[in-house]
């Protein structure tokens, strides 16, 4: 009965790792396909990489995003999260980017992985539960520091908040001042791409 045990435990792990190959595959085509497409206020290509490479460094499993646009950043972090066994609620105020990116998010085989919500993020951030372990707010810039102040209590210890545009000038800077002064967060802004990202880890 061990053997038979053992032996179901490693069939079933194979065939886990085949899927996941075949998934992995098809986010790649896709990214690849409309890489030079995403210009509705989406995330550059590198940007959208070190989101992704922060879930699964982390093991994150319960993320949130405020302002989806049409997709590309949330493909990135739902493909996190099929890795990690979690799931993204992303949140967009346009009905035309909203259903764009459910159709992206379908065609790169994630649709799974998103809990996808039409709204303002000004009411539904507020009335989200959490708890959260990756945020990541790139929607209107003028409210990122709301949206900070109503997510933080609902984040998870270790749990990372990032902030997109916070180099280009497109985020007050009061913004920035506020988190860097946040004793509960350790912040650093990665520039590889000139948005640049805030990255802050609670301690």
């Amino acid at each position: 009965m061990k053997k038979l045990i053992l032996l179901l435990v490693a069939l079933n792990s194979q065939w886990l790792l085949a899927q996941s190959s075949e998934l992995d595959k098809k986010v790649e085509k896709f990214l690849q396909d409309h890489r030079h497409e995403w210009h509705d206020l989406n995330v550059p290509f590198v940007d959208g990489q070190t989101l992704h490479d922060i879930i699964v460094k982390n093991h994150y499993t319960t993320a949130l995003e405020i302002g989806t646009s049409t997709g590309h950043s949330t493909i990135w972090l739902a493909w996190a999260m099929s890795k990690t066994g979690g799931k993204v609620i992303t949140v967009e105020v346009n009905k035309r980017r909203h259903e764009q990116a459910i159709k992206n998010l379908t065609e790169a085989g994630l649709i799974s992985y998103v809990d996808a919500r039409l709204g303002n993020a000004h009411e539904i951030v507020k009335q989200l539960p959490g708890p959260f372990d990756f945020v990541f707010s790139d929607a209107d810039k003028d409210w990122y520091q709301q949206y900070f102040i109503d997510v933080k209590p609902k984040l998870k210890k270790a749990a990372c908040y990032t902030a997109h545009n916070v180099a280009d000038g497109n985020v007050p800077d009061s913004y920035l001042e506020f988190v860097k002064a946040d004793k509960d967060f350790e912040t650093t802004i990665d520039r590889q791409s000139r948005a640049g990202i805030m990255i802050s880890y609670k301690k």
